[in-house]
C-alpha cells in the first residue's frame, strides 16, 4: 500500500511495502527515509539523500513530513534510531511529545 501527499511542490510517499518514506521532487527521488512498525512505535532508521541532491534540506523534508504523516495518524510513538531523525527533534522540540519514552 502506497500512501502519497503533496508538500510545497514536493511528493512526499509512504511506501509501507518497503517501509519507507520517499521525497520526489520534479519526477526525481531525491530523499528516503526509512523505517520499521511494530505496531505502537515507528522507528525512523535511516535519512538518505541522493548525493546529487545533497546540501538542499531534502532529508528535513523528508523527516517533518513523516513526523507529520505519524503525528495526524496518532496511533504510533517514534524512536529516533537515526542520528538525523534524533538531530531533527533536537532542533523541533515542540514535536517531542511523538517521541517513545525509555
Amino acid at each position: 500500500m502506497t500512501i502519497s501527499h503533496t508538500v510545497d511542490g514536493f511528493i512526499l510517499t509512504d511506501e509501507k511495502d518497503a517501509s519507507r518514506y520517499t521525497l520526489m521532487r520534479d519526477g526525481k527521488l531525491v530523499s528516503v527515509l526509512d523505517y520499521r512498525d511494530d505496531g505502537r512505535t515507528i522507528a525512523l532508521t535511516r535519512a538518505f539523500t541522493v548525493p546529487t541532491f545533497r546540501g538542499n534540506g531534502y532529508a528535513g523534508k523528508v523527516v517533518e513530513g513523516a513526523v507529520a504523516d505519524i503525528e495526524e495518524r496518532g496511533d504510533r510513538k517514534v524512536d529516533a534510531v537515526c542520528w538525523y531523525v534524533a538531530d531533527w527533534f533536537s532542533a523541533h522540540p515542540e514535536r517531542a511529545g511523538l517521541l517513545r519514552t525509555r
